[in-house]
């Protein structure tokens, strides 16, 4: 006689499943989102039929994170910038090559102004 039950570990085990790609994609959106869209965050998650409060958090904490890699980056552009000496390094960029400048210069008559 086959028993036509389900086993109730093999449910708990495709749940618990589920549940781990689904923390493991929004683990990975929580990641790369600083470099997403918040369409792209959403089209990437839509399959996961988060609710609207979950999918907000993810989105509020995509925007902070975009916002705070931005002003890390920028501090350190600006850092790196104000560190460079221009002068110094103009003087010694001009030590190291040779300047050739080429022009030319025509020199016209004006037309005289005629009265009428």
């Amino acid at each position: 006689m086959a028993d036509d039950s389900k086993d109730p570990k093999d449910s708990d085990s495709k749940s618990s499943t589920l549940i781990g790609e689904a923390v493991k994609k929004i683990f990975t959106t929580g990641v790369t989102a600083a470099f997403m869209t918040e369409e792209s965050i959403r089209t990437y998650l839509a399959d996961l039929k988060l609710p609207k409060e979950i999918l907000n958090v993810i989105l509020a904490g995509a925007s902070k994170s975009k916002d705070e890699i931005t002003n890390r980056v920028s501090k350190e552009v600006i850092g790196m910038i104000q560190k460079i000496d221009f002068v110094k390094e103009a003087s010694r960029f001009a030590e190291t090559h040779k300047f050739k400048i080429t022009a030319e210069i025509e020199i016209q008559k004006k037309e005289p102004k005629k009265e009428s």
